[in-house]
């Protein structure tokens, strides 16, 4: 999967470039702070892709290595967290396609074999960093943005859970701001109707990405760099 090359001008801030440059320079607190910086947002926008938890860790973590393997490609067209985002949605969609070829070989084989195909359900494993009183509001949240169809669920983890502009939505899934707009208008209408008017500002909390799991996926990585934990 091709990383996404950004050509010249001015638009990337100059604490990005120059935190580039350290990492260029294989400064590897440069790489900490970049991860420890971006770590839940790439982790929110895989996982609004993929659905899963584990899975969106995972994802989060190649395209760090693959992103650090070409760091010289960042010329600053746009920000370090677009282009970061952008390599994490390529590896997010690249997983979700394979996962569809290959759910879609087993229902195939299934049939061949008059097997009857069983769902797995999807990894909704407690975090513990998450406060009892906002469980159940926010299990309600991510179990509305999962339902969401492809399109319109990219769209919204971007936008309202992660905060992006409507300019930087467009950037970052390659479409127009009005397609954006469009398709964020029919995804807060499915949602609203899943919350019964709950959504609130507990969504800046949805998909908590934090504290031993941050840690976790930063040393990983770091390890995988050749750098000492």
């Amino acid at each position: 999967m091709p990383v996404v090359h950004a050509a010249p001008p001015d638009a990337a801030s100059s604490a990005d470039m120059q935190l580039v440059r350290r990492a260029l320079a294989r400064e590897g607190d440069a790489f900490r702070t970049i991860m420890k910086t971006y770590n839940q947002r790439l982790y929110r926008i895989a996982r609004g892709v993929v659905r899963n938890d584990s899975e969106a860790e995972d994802i989060v973590q190649e395209a760090y290595v693959r992103a650090f393997a070409h760091l010289e490609a960042f010329r600053g067209a746009s920000s370090l967290s677009t282009w970061l985002s952008r390599i994490v949605i390529n590896e997010a969609l690249g997983r979700l396609r394979k996962r569809r070829r290959t759910a879609a070989r087993a229902v195939q084989d299934a049939q061949l074999h008059q097997a009857e195909i069983i769902p797995f359900p999807f990894n909704t494993s407690d975090d513990p960093e998450r406060t009892m009183a906002q469980r159940q509001i926010l299990l309600l949240v991510e179990r509305a943005t999962d339902n969401l169809p492809d399109v319109y669920r990219t769209v919204f983890v971007a936008r309202v859970i992660e905060g992006l502009s409507i300019e930087d939505t467009a950037e970052l899934l390659g479409v127009r701001p009005e397609t954006v707009k469009t398709r964020l208008h029919r995804a807060r209408v499915l949602v609203r109707k899943a919350l019964d008017d709950q959504i609130g500002p507990v969504l800046l909390d949805a998909f908590p990405f934090a504290g031993r799991r941050c840690e976790r996926l930063t040393s990983a990585v770091m390890t995988r760099l050749g750098f000492p934990n």
